[in-house]
């Protein structure tokens, strides 16, 4: 018995500490990618790389006009994403009667969030360029990543409306609250964190998307304004970093673009949390 015990002991102090191992791997790598990044790209961030535009006229290298179009392309898509993934999931969460279609919907959202966004790049390159007859720019672009990002919103607003007590829904039905009013006041106040992370999760393929822009939003490296960038050639942060690296091989310009668009990602998950926060407390 007592033998038993020591191999079990043994056992048990083993996996922990292969375990431990297997997390440290992760976090040394996470911490190495992301040191290394930082250690070539913030030297060369500069006041004239982030508010100009490359110009071989001027003798200027700027990112301002990627920078931009990264912000364009994501309100863009988010303000379309929003009510149509939050208002899919409410309706097969709380409205649908038809089992059997929701399930079918359910199972081609998922589908969607396994399919390569190549894919979807060339989809929309075909639907909403040659097709539909738009030019290749933010508009074409924003609308291919709401199709792209639609899946994630819907499943995960779908996963946390799920997590509401059903005791709530039937105490606000009870006081003589209708439906909707019910999914406004009650469930959706407190799903408001897995919205949250929708949106984070959402918005960090948009900034970190480039093989899908490639085909739709296009190479420009001109400064617009958002009316002016919905039909004319954008590139965004992302395809701007593969055009430095791998058509120019200014690398020194594409970490720089690397760090800022770390940077960006951390300031957008911190912001989307801080207002999940104020939204919960509301």
């Amino acid at each position: 018995m007592e033998h038993l015990s020591r191999r079990r002991w043994i056992y048990d102090r083993g996996l922990r500490a292969l375990l431990y191992l297997c997390g440290g791997l992760v976090c040394a790598l996470l911490i190495f990618l992301i040191g290394y990044i930082f250690f070539r790209g913030l030297p060369q961030i500069t006041w004239e790389l982030l508010s100009t535009q490359s110009s071989m006229l001027k003798g200027t290298v700027g990112i301002l006009p990627h920078i931009a179009s990264t912000v364009y392309i994501i309100l863009l898509a988010m303000v379309i994403v929003l009510p149509l993934g939050v208002g899919a999931a409410i309706y097969l969460t709380e409205y649908a009667s038809n089992r059997r279609l929701a399930e079918l919907i359910e199972f081609a959202a998922e589908t969607l969030t396994g399919i390569p966004s190549i894919i979807f790049g060339l989809v929309g390159m075909m639907v909403f360029i040659q097709l539909m007859g738009l030019s290749a720019g933010i508009l074409a672009g924003g609308l291919t990543l709401v199709v792209m990002i639609l899946p994630t919103i819907i499943r995960t607003t779908q996963e946390s409306l799920k997590t509401v007590p059903q005791g709530y829904r039937e105490g606000a039905l009870g006081l003589g609250a209708g439906k909707w009013h019910m999914i406004r006041t009650v469930v959706l106040p407190n799903a408001v964190d897995g919205i949250v992370t929708g949106c984070i999760l959402a918005v960090g393929r948009i900034v970190g998307e480039s093989a899908a822009l490639l085909f739709t939003a296009g190479f420009g490296t001109v400064l617009y304004n958002f009316a002016e960038a919905m039909t004319n050639s954008s590139a965004t942060l992302t395809v701007a970093l593969y055009l430095y690296a791998n058509e120019r091989g200014e690398t020194d310009i594409a970490f720089a673009i690397a760090a800022i668009l770390m940077i960006l990602t951390l300031v957008i998950n911190l912001a989307a949390g801080v207002a999940g926060k104020k939204l919960k407390q509301k």
